[in-house]
C-alpha cells in the first residue's frame, strides 16, 4: 500500500485478537427470523426443510474453512468451533465473525431454491444472520456450552411441540395455550402430548429433539495420506483431555513443519463432513470420537 498523508487513519483501528490456545466458538443467529418463518409459511413446530437448509450452509462453511473441527445447529442459530491451535487470520475476533456469516448466508440464500422450490426469496423478506465469538479455555468448557444449547434445544423442542399440537390439532388461541403451559415441566407436557393427542415425544425426529452436530471424519481411502489418524482405540477421552489441558499446549499449526502443515490441509479438506443427529452431552459421543477435541485428523475404527 503506497504511504500517503491519510495512512494515519490506520492508528484508530483497534486490535482484536482472541486469547491464544484457546477454544473459539462462533455462534450465529438468523435476525428477525420470526417475520421471515411467518412470510415463507414454514411449517410448525418444526420445518424439516429449513433445518436442512441450515445444516447444508453449515456444512459448505465447514468444507470453506478446515481450521473448523465441530458445530452445532437447532432451529435458525449454528455454533462453529475452531480449535486451540487454529492461527486462521491471526485469530482477530471481526475476521472469524464475519467470515463465518458471510459464508453461512451466501450459501443459506444460495440453496433457498433447492430446499423451498414452491417459494422463491423476495425483497424486503431476506434471511440475514448476526454473529458473536466466545472463547473457552478448556475441553470441558466447550462440551459444557454444547451440552449447553442441546439442552435447550429439547427445552425449546418440547415445549414448542406441545403448543403447536394443543394449536393445530386442538384447536386452542395461542394466548389459551400459552396460557396451560405456564409453569409446566417435561412430563406434563409429555402428557398433554400423550393423553390428548396419542403422541409420544420419544418417537419425535432426532434432528428436531437433539439438533444436528457436524464434524469432520476422515475416509479409509484416505487413510494412507502418511499421517497418522486417531481413532476411539487411542485411549480414553478423560486421560487424553486431562494430559492434553494439564501438561501439554495444543500445537499450532504455525509450529508445524511445512509438510506436516500441507498433509495436515489435505486431510481437513478432504475428510468426510457428518451431519449426525446424536446426544453429545454424554462422554460416548466425545470417546468414540477424540479426533474432534485433540486437533488431529481421525477415523472411526472399521469394526465400530
Amino acid at each position: 500500500m503506497a504511504n500517503s498523508k491519510y495512512e494515519y487513519v490506520k492508528a484508530f483501528e483497534q486490535p482484536d485478537v482472541l486469547l491464544p490456545n484457546t477454544w473459539i466458538v462462533v455462534r450465529i443467529d438468523g435476525r428477525g427470523f420470526h417475520k421471515l418463518t411467518d412470510r415463507y409459511a414454514f411449517k410448525k413446530p418444526n420445518d424439516r426443510r429449513a433445518l436442512d437448509l441450515m445444516n447444508a450452509a453449515a456444512v459448505e462453511v465447514m468444507k470453506d474453512l478446515p481450521d473448523l473441527c465441530i458445530a452445532y445447529g437447532v432451529s435458525d442459530e449454528y455454533s462453529f468451533v475452531f480449535h486451540p491451535s487454529c492461527q486462521l487470520f491471526e485469530r482477530r475476533n471481526a475476521k472469524l465473525v464475519t467470515t463465518i456469516v458471510s459464508t453461512f448466508t451466501a450459501h443459506y440464500i444460495y440453496q433457498w431454491g433447492t430446499h423451498f422450490p414452491e417459494t422463491p426469496l423476495e425483497s424486503p423478506y431476506l434471511p440475514s444472520f448476526d454473529g458473536r465469538a466466545v472463547v473457552y479455555p478448556t475441553a470441558r468448557n466447550l462440551r459444557d456450552y454444547m451440552s449447553w444449547r442441546q439442552v435447550d434445544c429439547h427445552i425449546n423442542n418440547l415445549y414448542n411441540t406441545t403448543f403447536w399440537t394443543m394449536v393445530l390439532q386442538g384447536g386452542m388461541s395461542n394466548t389459551d395455550a400459552e396460557q396451560e403451559l405456564k409453569g409446566t415441566v417435561s412430563s406434563d407436557k409429555n402428557e398433554i402430548l400423550f393423553k390428548r393427542f396419542g403422541i409420544n415425544y420419544n418417537n419425535e425426529e432426532e434432528v428436531y429433539k437433539k439438533g444436528s452436530v457436524l464434524y469432520r471424519q476422515v475416509n479409509s481411502s484416505l487413510a494412507g495420506c502418511n499421517y497418522q489418524l486417531e481413532d476411539a482405540k487411542a485411549g480414553s477421552l478423560e486421560s487424553k483431555a486431562a494430559a492434553d489441558e494439564e501438561s501439554s499446549s495444543p500445537m499450532p499449526d504455525s509450529k508445524m513443519s511445512r509438510s506436516q502443515q500441507d498433509k495436515l490441509k489435505k486431510l481437513r479438506r478432504k475428510a468426510q463432513v457428518v451431519v449426525d443427529h446424536v446426544d453429545i452431552i454424554k462422554d460416548e459421543f466425545w470417546e468414540r470420537r477424540p479426533w474432534i477435541l485433540s486437533g488431529k485428523p481421525g477415523t472411526l475404527p472399521a469394526d465400530a
